[in-house]
């Protein structure tokens, strides 16, 4: 039988390919990218905007630096880079690994500067970037540690990693069946946990990190701490931008309902959360941003130095 699996250069390759394509076969013509873009202004109060706020409120502790430098990975059309520029910071470029839609974001005023950037292999120099920020994007590249270490030699102070949290190391109940059910017979699992092996249509397999995955990280390369929040923002649903957050409309009735249910959930560890926000620091924190992190609901693991290295 003939052997048609790709080598990983070839899917690696393939993958630049599948994503740089992906929103220009979706919005081929310009007025469907202004289309969108001019949605993504209209959609503010609506559920949509209310979830992306979620994730948005993560970061907002370290956008009170407002002269600091910032770069935006695999953000296809600027909308991350746009929150950071209604926050007020003054300096903040835009990446995707195609630049066609950010191009268009430029010349209608939701970013000012962008890059196109294979967030593998970034064109920037070492410590050349306060902060990058890499929202829901991680889990679409296909060497997503070669991106982590790519980010982490680019940034001067932290990046900034939001994804959706591989939830077995959190939760033992399914890691003790998932030890007993691969004595029985191997693949089992796979009855149970559905999504263990998760691909999206782009052609991507979807990595989830969690806790441990990012404290093993920092504490390889010696660095002073990670910063790690919990909370769940997945309920988008198609046609949530044209529906208003608030509690007269019942499907966001729903979404209140659905969410404090896990809230209260994962806050007790009965469940996982389904989305992480992790900030790797390179330099530790001044105090007053500790302060601030915490107050946002994150928790500051401090690495211990390796007593080795001087």
């Amino acid at each position: 039988m003939e052997n048609t699996s790709k080598n990983p250069e070839s899917l690696q390759e393939d993958s630049y390919n599948r994503h740089s394509n992906w929103y220009t076969n979706l919005f081929p013509e310009k007025e469907q990218k202004l289309a969108l873009l001019n949605g993504i202004k209209a959609y503010k109060g609506s559920i949509n905007h209310w979830l992306q706020n979620h994730f948005f409120d993560c970061v907002k502790p370290i956008t009170k630096y407002k002269d600091a430098t910032w770069l935006t990975i695999g953000d296809a059309y600027g909308h991350d880079a746009n929150y950071l520029l209604e926050r007020g910071v003054q300096n903040v470029i835009a990446s995707d690994i195609n630049n066609e839609f950010l191009a268009v974001s430029k010349e209608v005023g939701i970013i000012e500067k962008y890059s196109a950037e294979n967030a593998e292999e970034l064109s920037f120099e070492n410590n050349s970037i306060d902060y990058i920020l890499c929202k829901e994007s991680y889990h679409h590249f296909p060497r997503p540690y070669a991106a982590l270490y790519e980010m982490i030699r680019v940034a001067k102070k932290a990046i900034v990693i939001i994804e959706p949290q591989d939830p077995i190391l959190k939760m033992p109940c399914l890691l003790l069946i998932n030890n007993v059910l691969e004595k029985i017979k191997n693949g089992l699992i796979n009855k149970i946990w559905k999504n263990r092996f998760s691909y999206e249509p782009v052609g991507n397999f979807v990595y989830k990190v969690s806790e441990r995955e990012m404290e093993k990280f920092a504490a390889g390369l010696n660095l002073p701490m990670v910063a790690i929040k919990s909370f769940n923002p997945n309920y988008w649903f198609s046609g949530s931008e044209k529906i208003p957050a608030d509690k007269s409309e019942k499907r966001f009735r729903k979404i209140l309902l659905k969410k404090g249910l896990r809230d209260f959930l994962s806050k007790w560890g009965i469940v996982p959360s389904q989305t992480l926000s992790i900030i790797i620091f390179k330099i530790e924190p001044e105090f007053e941003l500790q302060n601030s992190l915490k107050n946002e609901g994150y928790k500051l693991i401090s690495i211990p130095k390796n007593p080795y290295l001087h």
